[in-house]
């Protein structure tokens, strides 16, 4: 019985985990797919299969079009397989190319024109940055948003703001000259300038006075015990009332709030890049597979929407990351067709090959490096 009971406890703490995972990572997986399909189709591709998941096929059915639909067993990504193609990663099957007829041709991948494959390999990760604005859009129009007033209620100590000449009762105008509104962009601004001194004009007593306050990068633990870095002032926002509330937003403003939101995801995103390229962030926030999982479960404790959120995030993310210049992902295609453009002749299909073999080493080095910042994590 005690063993049977310590089977259960763990099959449904071991759900716990997996199925916010597989929620999220399907949605992102699956719009990643849709437009590189959906954009094939419009330019003339035959598409041969559309699977969630690598490996072996779990679940699956042909569509009136000959195209595959499937589930596969290893939830890891996704991909759709075009005529023309060699494998998953799309890469061009010159043997079969010269074996089809006029008529199979016309709908192989290889076989079109630069602007049409371009379009369809880009179509994957903007429908990511698509699919980013919708979440953020329709979480917002339905649950409304927090928002607090860009006031004061307390310098921490010894900390950048109070050298600064922060004095509690500041309402916070503008910095550098962009106009703060909520605290929010306050900390949005702050977030993305460590050690950059930042000039703000604050309305103090009904007149303005102008400081010079510089972020300093601090180690944070959120409420599940995460640890994080990230430049900090020290200032802490007054829980009034009627400071911070709750503003419901028409569809319109739902929709702009989307875009704003995918936008500054993207700033952050590409600017903790360089970042980390430059040595100024860790390489230890670098998660992957197991990291994605545990804080899907930590988040869905919130509840759905801030699950949907989450997916926004990553969806942004994963559209980045797609976007990269590396052979075997989307931005490694779209620079071997950008040369094409450019030089009016595709490159050689050796250098082709070289190219795709060094991509597919290096994707594998960042899984590695994902999956062993995510045990040391754990451990």
């Amino acid at each position: 019985m005690e063993f049977a009971g310590g089977l259960a406890g763990l099959w449904s703490g071991g759900l716990v985990y997996v199925v916010p995972f597989l929620f999220v990572l399907t949605i992102i997986v699956f719009f990643h797919e849709l437009g590189h399909y959906l954009v094939g189709r419009w330019c003339g591709i035959k598409a041969l299969a559309f699977s969630i998941g690598f490996g072996p096929e779990l679940i699956g059915f042909n569509d009136r079009h000959g195209t595959r639909w499937k589930l596969s067993a290893v939830p890891l990504g996704g991909y759709v397989k075009f005529l023309g193609d060699e494998n998953a990663a799309s890469v061009p099957d010159h043997e079969a190319l010269a074996s089809m007829d006029e008529a199979e041709r016309a709908g192989a991948f290889p076989a079109k024109s630069v602007g049409r494959r371009a379009a369809t390999v880009a179509a994957g990760p903007i429908a990511n940055f698509i699919l980013a604005i919708v979440i953020f859009a329709g979480v917002a129009f339905v649950n409304g948003r927090v928002v607090g007033d860009p006031v004061v209620a307390d310098v921490r100590a010894e900390s950048p703001a109070a050298e600064a000449g922060f004095q509690p009762g500041d309402r916070v105008v503008s910095a550098d000259g962009e106009p703060i509104r909520y605290f929010s962009d306050l900390q949005r601004y702050v977030s993305a300038r460590p050690d950059t001194p930042i000039l703000m004009a604050v309305e103090r007593q009904g007149v303005t006075v102008e400081l010079t306050v510089t972020p300093k990068s601090e180690t944070q633990t959120d409420g599940f015990g995460n640890s994080f870095t990230v430049p900090v002032i020290g200032l802490v926002a007054t829980n009034d009332g009627s400071s911070f509330r709750l503003e419901q937003l028409s569809l319109l403003e739902s929709l702009g709030y989307g875009v704003s939101q995918t936008w500054y995801v993207t700033e952050r995103t590409v600017d903790f890049i360089g970042q980390v390229i430059t040595g100024r962030q860790s390489t230890d926030q670098i998660g992957g597979p197991i990291r994605i999982a545990q804080v899907s479960s930590q988040v869905s404790t919130i509840g759905f929407g801030a699950l949907l959120n989450l997916a926004a995030l990553l969806s942004v993310s994963i559209g980045l990351l797609n976007l990269l210049p590396i052979p075997m992902l989307d931005g490694g295609h779209l620079l071997f067709y950008a040369y094409e453009a450019v030089r009016g002749r595709p490159l050689s299909e050796r250098v082709q090959e070289i190219g795709f073999r060094i991509g597919l080493a290096l994707v594998m080095l960042l899984m590695v490096f994902a999956f062993w910042n995510d045990i040391s994590g754990l451990v």
